[in-house]
């Protein structure tokens, strides 16, 4: 078969992103082999999932209800089970936490070859995929010479999939052996910071090492109040201890694809740059015209951050704080 099966993904009860982006990239696979689209919904409220899940480019959609929280067990059970009853050319799996978790037990058990953080194919005659490597400064393509094989596409390099399908649903019985899991989930505890999640935010100011020192944070806190804006930064601020961890955003940090985002004294390193290239909206303020950020940005201020945050704090009805 020619067939495309694509495994989405939740967190805490809701389907994240990159299950809808999965979509996009699983189509078009598809749309290239030839073949049908096919989604595989594994835990939480799959149901309701699945009539999110339904939007055009779905050929079908498969549910294992089978808890309400990740465990690795039981996805490599499910979408083994699924594989072996589908006998699709190509499996894909989110490259995120979670994925790279099951990905490589579940090529290794169906005998696979997996190319991880893909994030391009070609599938005109034999399938090319697309990686980056050395921070994203090459793209090097890869020919893959198999009848079937597993993938883990990079979130946020495919646009969320839209419109209304048709598609048929179906439960999947899968006999999940409680046994062969090896762990159990018992509960989660938030990280420090935990209750801010960036990768959720419509709007993201995020500040670089152009603040200079960490009494400077409260300028950009101040703008993001002011634009009901997350507060986020590149990996310096981080390092320095200036930030929590879960505030960076980056290929060492979060990938971020909000409506608008605002960058300060960021420079624009392509480390920093694969993490969020994916927003509707860049826009950027450094003293350097010749920052590559700007090459990324729709709107630029070349202009000291110190002169031009202010102005934007008063012209939202904000108050600058002293630094």
């Amino acid at each position: 078969m020619t067939d495309v099966l694509a495994v989405t993904e939740s967190r805490r009860g809701e389907l994240r992103d990159v299950s809808f982006e999965m979509i996009t990239a699983g189509r078009s696979l598809a749309d290239g082999l030839g073949g049908d689209l096919h989604l595989l919904v594994v835990n939480g409220d799959v149901d309701a999932f699945a009539d999110e899940l339904n939007r055009e480019g779905v050929d079908a959609i498969h549910t294992v209800d089978a808890g309400e929280e990740f465990n690795h067990g039981v996805y490599t059970q499910a979408i083994e089970a699924a594989h072996g009853a589908l006998s699709p050319t190509a499996l894909l799996m989110p490259n995120t936490v979670n994925g790279l978790d099951y990905a490589p037990a579940v090529a290794g058990s169906l005998d696979l070859p997996l190319v991880t953080d893909v994030v391009g194919f070609d599938a005109d005659g034999a399938l090319e995929v697309t990686r980056e490597q050395y921070g994203g400064k090459v793209e090097t393509t890869y020919e893959l010479d198999a009848d079937a094989y597993a993938l883990t596409v990079r979130p946020a390099e495919w646009p969320q999939a839209e419109g209304t399908g048709d598609a048929a649903v179906e439960s999947l019985d899968v006999e999940i052996d409680d046994t062969a899991l090896g762990t159990t989930v018992n509960g989660f505890e938030e990280v420090a910071g935990g209750d801010v999640d960036i990768t959720e935010a419509d709007v993201l100011v995020s500040v670089g090492r152009g603040i200079e020192e960490e009494e400077n944070i409260p300028l950009v806190e101040e703008l993001a109040e002011v634009l009901d804006a997350t507060l986020s930064s590149s990996r310096p601020i981080v390092d320095n201890g200036w930030l929590p961890k879960n505030r960076q955003v980056g290929q060492s940090g979060k990938v971020v694809t909000p409506d608008v985002y605002i960058a300060i004294g960021i420079s624009g390193a392509v480390q920093h740059v694969a993490g969020m290239k994916g927003s509707d909206t860049i826009i950027a303020i450094n003293t350097d015209p010749n920052a590559p950020i700007f090459d990324l940005a729709d709107y630029g201020i070349v202009d000291d951050l110190f002169e031009v945050v202010p102005e934007l704090i008063e012209a939202f009805g904000g108050e600058t704080p002293e630094v």
